[in-house]
């Protein structure tokens, strides 16, 4: 399929012919953009892109290859390039991006106007599209395509113990929503054992546990669906410290009476710009969501940090409930590391309450 005519189509009749590489199949999905201008292999393996297919609006992508700095198990429905490098350069590359999509049944398409998909999805919102190679495919059929069932689609099936770098000082329960492995990574660092247990998990599991705090990973989709999740996390706030990541930080507004709602095309990224409305302090941030927690309907904790290109909620305290969360990713590296002492925050919440 590498090489053949292909095109991307568009919700709105909108058609883009290219050249198809990866896998050979053709797919729907939710049509969304990123800003990342590095990252490429962080972006492909973030289980929070499931039932999408991602548009890189830098131009050349696969530079250095398939290298091993996975983040979970890719789950994106198809990706988007303008130029793709088939002959990258980088002592870890284990293979070429075509390799790498098609190892994971991922269809990609390139030599496409990126720039012109972006601008019509930010002055559009968010579409769903298809990688075909049928030049005439129906358009109506688009418009039923929902992304459905995404958490049980990236949740882990079974608990895991990942044990810390250093000697263990806290024992962390870890609901996997979809989560980054850096996640776990950075709570290892600083001598945590997380135990990583499945989405659907009951809260009197996690309580009889032991454990000195909970954290609530990213994770695909629309929050407002994941009800089980939602009541069962509504068990756990202010019976241990939790900090919570994107999707996590929607659900634990969920579950105290908040209200949640689609963004017109999301924010995805490695430069989206946060601010501390306690200090006034900007931090550049990496995100991927295309849901918001409304501002106005927060109410059982406040608004921590808002977004300084569009003012939308992007983290909460609870002080009353031991808990935070944040709507960008503290353990992508972004700034590189302007928003890591999240984590430390956390450390020292799970110490006082000991």
């Amino acid at each position: 399929m590498s090489g053949e005519t292909g095109y991307l189509i568009l919700e709105n009749g909108d058609k883009y012919e290219g050249k198809l590489f990866g896998c050979e199949k053709e797919s729907v999905g939710e049509l969304v953009f990123t800003t990342g201008m590095c990252g490429y292999i962080e972006t492909l393996t973030d289980p929070s892109y499931y039932g999408q297919i991602v548009v890189m609006t830098f131009p050349l992508i696969g530079n250095y290859g398939d290298v091993p700095d996975y983040e979970g198990k890719p789950a994106l429905f198809g990706y988007v390039v303008r130029e793709k490098c088939d002959y990258p350069s980088n002592f870890r590359c284990g293979g070429t991006l075509g390799d790498f999509l098609k190892s994971h049944g991922i269809p990609g398409i390139c030599g496409v106007d990126t720039r012109s998909i972006t601008e019509t999805v930010r002055e559009y919102g968010t579409m769903n599209a298809v990688i075909t190679k049928n030049r005439d495919f129906d358009v109506s059929e688009l418009r039923k395509y929902r992304v459905k069932n995404a958490v049980a689609s990236v949740t882990c099936g079974e608990k895991t113990v990942s044990e810390p770098t250093p000697e263990m000082k806290y024992n962390v329960a870890l609901i996997d929503y979809g989560a980054k492995g850096n996640i776990i990574r950075e709570l290892n660092a600083r001598g945590c054992r997380v135990t990583v247990f499945p989405a659907d998990t009951a809260a009197e599991t996690i309580l009889r546990g032991g454990f000195d705090g909970l954290m609530l990973s990213n994770g695909p989709g629309d929050p407002a669906e994941n009800g089980r999740e939602i009541a069962e996390l509504g068990k756990l706030v202010g019976k241990l410290p939790v900090f919570g990541i994107c999707l996590g930080h929607q659900l634990m507004a969920l579950a105290t009476g908040a209200r949640t709602g689609k963004l017109k095309y999301g924010h995805r990224g490695a430069n989206q710009p946060v601010t501390d409305t306690a200090t006034g302090r900007t931090y550049i941030t990496t995100q991927n969501h295309g849901y918001e927690v409304i501002a106005d309907s927060v109410k059982a904790g406040a608004v921590s940090f808002v977004n300084a290109n569009d003012g939308s909620c992007e983290g909460v305290d609870y002080p009353e409930m031991r808990a935070f969360s944040v709507q960008f990713h503290p353990e992508a590296c972004a700034g590189p590391r302007d928003t890591e002492f999240l984590f430390d925050r956390f450390i020292r919440m799970m110490k006082e309450d000991i």
